[in-house]
């Protein structure tokens, strides 16, 4: 088959097209076994080339039956939904196929990247001489942001290696990349100190300050605390405000995982969840999860752009050859061959605006109340989460919640899944979907209680 761009170009909007009709047709692809996926598709890789219309006939049924994350029966993890402004930036993105590590070689992309970064520093009230990047997602940019916190502890620890008994702190709700981050960065699993929580998801305060104490009391050297604006689970906010005193005490780098719930800094009516954020030293979020951007669509910002420089940093006379180093964005950037992943949501930030994306946020939260009101009403239905939350947890009736969220899905009706705070477990819905309503919303119980009712036979019972 030749290589002709126009061409494909033209299949590939064929392919799009057949995708968008089937997903408002068939919202939930077919459940595959892994133990089926040789004989339903004709992978195999070979030496000579496929016949083109094989190709075309295969790749169609490859698109097809993906799980469709953008459908709106989509409700499995943190992210959902398109947004057409995002898309067209990504898809330029890739005919452009700029790496971002210098000027000369990514031009006034450079500049789309660094407005981002100028606007969401100026968000959430960093003061001058701060800067950013885009890492690869939210566990890049918690490691970013460890490393950066190591090396201001010891300077002399990029070039020496560990010394001494450092501690990393963060919530026992906090995202998984800690513990593999931590073994990354030479600190080790072992020298994280996973804080208890209260009845909402949040850092204890007194179990914080009771935990440094004895660390402290016992020779070693807390360095770093890893909050969450809105948990994996439970979607909860840890409080900034009161975490930020007790970091700048002990000489403490307070960074801010909000992959999740960090795009409240885009609207006035629930910026309230990270009140203090402008007392952090870093902050991240992910705008895939929750603005309908493609993935990879993450943002690290730090107060002192000196430390990103002080981390990640090198001389390279073959790749830095033009252009001062606040545009060759290599030079704060762990990647160094880095695709642009700011020009998506530039264009999406550009066409709606600071308010755009705040209406974005504002209706998932709303449609989130919508979903809590729902269970809240009905005593078929136990809730176990709270307001001012974008995760839904409930049970319904006596049903397993592990067993109901995969029956839904080995059945093709709902994609959702399930969690644990506290050792009780539950189906969690997140509504991140922008695109969703609240007829959307109310549908989603529809299903679930329309599937229970046809096949209770079938799922367990707690």
């Amino acid at each position: 088959m030749q290589n002709d761009i126009k061409q494909d170009l033209q299949f590939f909007n064929e392919l799009i097209n057949d995708l968008i009709n089937d997903e408002l047709a068939n919202p939930i692809a077919k459940a595959i076994p892994t133990s089926e996926l040789n004989s339903k598709f004709d992978l195999e890789l070979k030496s000579s080339p496929a016949i083109a219309e094989d190709f075309k006939k295969e790749l169609k049924k490859l698109v097809l039956s993906t799980p469709k994350s953008s459908s709106k029966l989509f409700f499995n993890q943190l992210f959902g939904g398109r947004h057409s402004k995002a898309i067209l930036g990504d898809l330029l993105a890739v005919m452009l196929n700029n790496s971002m590590a210098t000027y000369k070689i990514a031009g006034p992309q450079v500049a789309v990247e660094k407005e981002i970064i100028k606007q969401v520093n100026k968000l959430i009230g960093y003061p001058e001489g701060c800067g950013g990047t885009f890492p690869t997602g939210g566990s890049m940019a918690n490691f970013m942001s460890l490393v950066m916190a190591r090396d201001k502890k010891d300077v002399e620890i990029k070039n020496k290696g560990m010394q001494g008994k450092l501690l990393a702190y963060t919530s026992e709700n906090s995202h998984y990349s800690l513990s593999k981050n931590t073994a990354f960065a030479g600190i080790g699993r072992d020298n994280i100190r996973y804080i208890k929580s209260n009845k909402v998801g949040q850092i204890d305060i007194l179990d914080f300050k009771k935990q440094l104490e004895n660390d402290i009391a016992n020779g070693f050297v807390p360095f770093y605390l890893n909050a969450t604006a809105g948990t994996t689970v439970l979607c909860a906010f840890d409080n900034l405000a009161e975490l930020s005193p007790i970091c700048k005490e002990h000489n403490i780098w307070l960074h801010v995982d909000g992959a999740f719930g960090g795009t409240v800094i885009f609207t006035d009516k629930y910026n309230h969840l990270v009140k203090g954020i402008e007392l952090t030293d870093s902050f991240c979020f992910n705008a895939h999860k929750t603005l309908g951007a493609p993935l990879s669509t993450s943002v690290i910002v730090v107060k002192d752009n000196r430390d990103l420089y002080n981390s990640f940093n090198n001389d390279a006379t073959y790749l830095y050859q033009t252009d001062d180093e606040n545009y060759n964005l290599g030079q704060t950037s762990f990647e160094c061959g880095r695709r642009n992943n700011a020009l998506k949501f530039w264009t999406l930030w550009k066409a709606i605006g600071t308010n755009g994306i705040g209406k974005i946020v504002e209706h998932e939260f709303q449609l989130a109340n919508t979903a809590r009101n729902y269970v809240k009403d009905n005593e078929d239905y136990t809730l176990y989460s709270f307001d001012n939350s974008l995760s839904i947890c409930f049970n319904y009736k006596d049903f397993d919640p592990e067993d109901l969220c995969t029956k839904l899905y080995q059945h093709n009706k709902l994609m959702i899944g399930f969690g644990y705070f506290l050792k009780q477990g539950f189906v969690r819905l997140v509504t991140i979907n922008g695109e969703n309503t609240n007829e959307n919303i109310l549908n989603f119980f529809k299903v679930l209680e329309g599937f229970v009712s046809q096949n209770t036979d079938i799922i367990k019972r707690t």
